[in-house]
């Protein structure tokens, strides 16, 4: 199989592997996982997932590294990210161990599919869970499913190649009390509509200020704000954006190589201070940005700010040091002092 795939060119989208691993909770418990070959689900249409959104998921990466040995990158975190975004929908969800397990089970079965070392590309590892009991009444779902399937992939966007931003004023990503910080599927919904606006203006990205005052950094469309700022690590502490596992593995990063990371709240004027930015999360680790436009309104013509960031043609250099380093944690180059993979 890895003959026929081109890896230099392998994409983000979904290709069909040998096998998804599946268990249902029901009647108050799991049933025993198991791989299946069929890629298509059966559910009732009444199914609340279908209806009400009762579906959330998780992003994780497996890496085959310069050792032969097959690293699956923090998984445990995101066990921890799923539960918690279960019991926001107070639907079941899986022990971490079962998770951890199904997610190594899929990517023993699908191992044929793992991109060789010295690719830039890995086998991206989706977790779901779904409600699937049929309901037209507004209720948790009770049978749940849960899948994990695995697709190879490339990057997502752009690679380190920087992009442009646009900030997203008069579209809400979450609500101040809302549902920002879990994982949902119906999060995601939010950001369709203003995104294909952004990229029919040529824009890769938006940022999203926060919702109540409109005056602080939130996170981008997909993935979370960072940015360095002399010696500093600097990304929004704000109740409404996704504590992503890559940020956070960043900013671990950053203060092994002696950058101060402040967490905190990032009025909209300081962008004009910092020296790189970055959209960072699991499908991309980071992309660089190299101009944020300010406009009314997405549908406006009119730029009234434009915040610029190192070059337009290479990523930053703090930025690119600590990518170096999580990739070459992920490819086995440089010792896991933190214990973050998992070994098949």
């Amino acid at each position: 199989m890895q003959n026929s795939i081109d890896w230099a060119n392998v994409g983000f989208m979904p290709r069909k592997t040998n096998a998804v691993a599946v268990s249902l909770f029901r009647d108050g418990k799991w049933s025993a996982p198991e791989l299946v070959d069929d890629f298509k689900f059966s559910i009732n249409v009444f199914a609340g997932s279908l209806h009400y959104a009762n579906s959330c998921f998780e992003g994780l990466k497996a890496f085959r590294g310069a050792d032969g040995k097959v690293r699956l990158f923090r998984p445990y975190d995101n066990a921890h990210r799923l539960a918690s975004s279960a019991a926001y929908l107070d639907m079941a969800c899986p022990s971490e161990e079962m998770f951890v397990q199904m997610c190594l089970s899929c990517v023993k079965a699908n191992l044929e599919f793992l991109p060789p070392y010295g690719v830039e590309a890995s086998l991206y590892v989706r977790p779901l869970l779904l409600g699937v009991n049929p309901q037209i009444n507004l209720n948790s779902s009770t049978d749940v499913l849960f899948a994990v399937m695995c697709t190879p992939v490339g990057a997502y966007s752009s690679g380190l190649k920087p992009v442009t931003a646009v900030l997203c004023r008069n579209y809400d990503r979450a609500a101040p009390n809302g549902t920002g910080r879990f994982k949902l599927a119906a999060n995601y919904a939010m950001s369709m509509h203003p995104y294909n606006l952004a990229h029919k203006l040529g824009y890769g990205e938006l940022l999203y200020p926060d919702s109540a005052t409109k005056s602080k950094v939130d996170e981008f469309g997909s993935s979370n704000f960072m940015a360095i700022k002399g010696r500093s690590y600097v990304t929004p502490l704000s109740n409404s954006v996704l504590p992503s596992i890559t940020n956070r593995s960043l900013q671990q990063l950053a203060a092994d190589e002696g950058l101060t990371v402040e967490k905190r709240p990032i009025c909209l004027e300081e962008l004009a201070e910092f020296d790189e930015v970055n959209a960072c999360g699991t499908a991309v680790v980071i992309t660089p940005v190299c101009k944020i436009d300010d406009r009314p309104a997405l549908e406006s013509p009119e730029v009234t700010r434009s915040y610029t960031f190192g070059s337009p043609d290479k990523c930053g250099e703090t930025s690119f040091k600590l990518y170096k380093r999580i990739r070459g944690i992920q490819n086995g180059t440089e010792e896991d002092v933190h214990g973050w993979c998992v070994i098949l």
